[in-house]
């Protein structure tokens, strides 16, 4: 059984690689929590970068297009059209500038907000200050009136919220929470979430709590969708929490997001007769039978197809699970001669 554990986990992986982009084709999607971060962060980090701040103003043209205008690109933050213009959603590609109704680019990660600072930017600034995942178009007296201020929960168009701290708006959150879960990926703890960002950690992480849930909440938009094609060829790489969303929970747990390449489905191989709960665990796992024959023993697995452990199931018992590492097993129960497959994930 073991083996045969091992070929469904392997049949499960290459399954996955023909699910994704080819980008990412190299990277180890069965590694999760810091290990998948670290694999993430070396796949992302291209070195000696000569794209400029600059090459900016021209690839939002292309990347922030407004899919129902194609003259017209769209503006983070913005939520109304036929208002004061600061509130713009939808504005004309060519209206770049610092004046009245123009939009200049925002760096959703404030530039002031990272250790150390990304410091000023000109055309010709290179590097962190003119990462294009970072950069959106932005009305300009909006982007003034966000300045350096850390994001925060809110409902709504974007705005203020609480001691100085701003909402982005209700269309925008998923792709902010996305772009600091990039931005973290790419410059580590120069750009960890919670120097831009307030509220409670996810458990011990570096996460905060309120961008997994604007990223399980938000889902990825068509829009937000066109950015990775062209930003791969001009510039080099790819946001994988637009890619996949899920990358994030296999990472830092919290509310599970959408899963576009079906990492979590993990396949079973007889009916769903056991009731497996809580899920993710952290502590402890209890099981329960849908029928009235209970299950005999369990084994968990990991994605390699390896016992982690075993033993009998009791009733009265839970399984233990607080000595398993954060991430994504297989665990098998027997139940009347038969053998069930469920996927657990642990996250605490």
């Amino acid at each position: 059984m073991k083996n045969c554990i091992a070929l469904i986990c392997i049949a499960f992986m290459l399954q996955l690689a023909v699910a994704q982009q080819p980008y990412y084709d190299d990277v180890d999607l069965s590694l999760t929590g810091q290990d998948l971060y670290d694999e993430l962060q070396a796949k992302i980090d291209i070195s000696n970068n000569t794209f400029t701040y600059g090459d900016v103003r021209d690839v939002v043209k292309i990347t922030d297009e407004d899919p129902s205008n194609a003259n017209n690109l769209l503006l983070i933050y913005g939520y109304d059209d036929n208002g004061s213009c600061t509130t713009d959603r939808s504005r004309d590609k060519d209206d770049f500038g610092g004046g009245t109704c123009e939009y200049n680019r925002e760096h959703v990660f404030s530039r002031s907000n990272a250790n150390p600072s990304m410091g000023s930017v000109n055309n010709n600034t290179t590097g962190i200050g003119a990462d294009p995942h970072n950069l959106r178009p932005s009305d300009q007296q909006m982007n003034n009136n966000r300045g350096s201020k850390k994001f925060a929960a809110g409902t709504g168009n974007a705005g203020n919220v609480g001691s100085g701290n701003w909402y982005p708006g209700d269309e925008w959150k998923g792709d902010v929470a996305r772009m600091m879960m990039y931005m973290y990926t790419r410059y580590g703890d120069r750009c960890l979430p919670s120097l831009n960002g307030s509220g409670a950690l996810q458990g011990t992480t570096d996460m905060l709590q309120i961008y997994l849930q604007w990223n399980a909440e938000d889902p990825v938009s068509e829009f937000e969708d066109q950015r990775n094609p062209y930003l791969e060829t001009e510039y080099g790489n790819r946001n994988p929490f637009i890619d996949n969303p899920a990358l994030a929970t296999i990472i830092w747990g919290g509310p599970q997001a959408e899963d576009r390449w079906d990492l979590l489905n993990t396949p079973t191989i007889a009916s769903e007769a056991l009731v497996v709960f809580p899920n993710p665990a952290s502590e402890t796992i209890w099981v329960q039978s849908t029928t009235a024959q209970q299950a005999a023993r369990y084994v968990i697995y990991d994605l390699h197809g390896r016992i982690i452990k075993s033993d009998r199931l009791s009733l009265r018992k839970p399984i233990q699970v607080s000595n398993l590492s954060n991430g994504l097993y297989v665990l098998e129960l027997e139940i009347a001669g038969t053998r069930i497959l469920k996927k657990v994930s642990i996250d605490r």
